[in-house]
């Protein structure tokens, strides 16, 4: 009965060794390379889970204008540097989202191809 234990945190060990993310790539969505983004299908998500909880409508936490449908967060990346402030790394001036972490490479990376591609809605 000594192999209970060794087969208890074998079985353990495999477990926690399967669920590993190797990158913070992993934990976002891909999207295929050739796909058109979005304002809908990409960039709300986006924008809601990291800056409508202070570019809201009335914005909140000092934000300068409300961020909450397709025509202001266009009219946000077309006329401001938000692009520029949510590269930043956290600690810098002008970094966003000004309250939380710097949100992942690949979403900044699909905004930036949103702009690119002519804000499609």
């Amino acid at each position: 009965m000594k192999t209970t234990p060794f087969l208890l945190i074998l079985s353990a060990l495999i477990l926690v060794m399967s669920c590993e993310n190797s990158s913070e790539s992993d934990l976002i969505e891909q999207t295929d390379p050739t796909e058109n983004i979005s304002y809908n299908i990409h960039i709300r998500p986006i924008i809601n889970a990291n800056c409508v909880s202070c570019h809201a409508n009335p914005t909140i936490n000092g934000a300068s204008v409300p961020m909450t449908d397709y025509t202001q967060v266009k009219n946000v990346f077309e006329n401001t540097n938000a692009l520029d402030r949510m590269n930043r790394q956290p600690g810098q001036s002008g970094f966003m989202p000004l309250v939380g972490t710097r949100l992942p490479q690949a979403s900044i990376d699909l905004v930036e191809q949103w702009m690119n591609e002519g804000y499609l809605e």
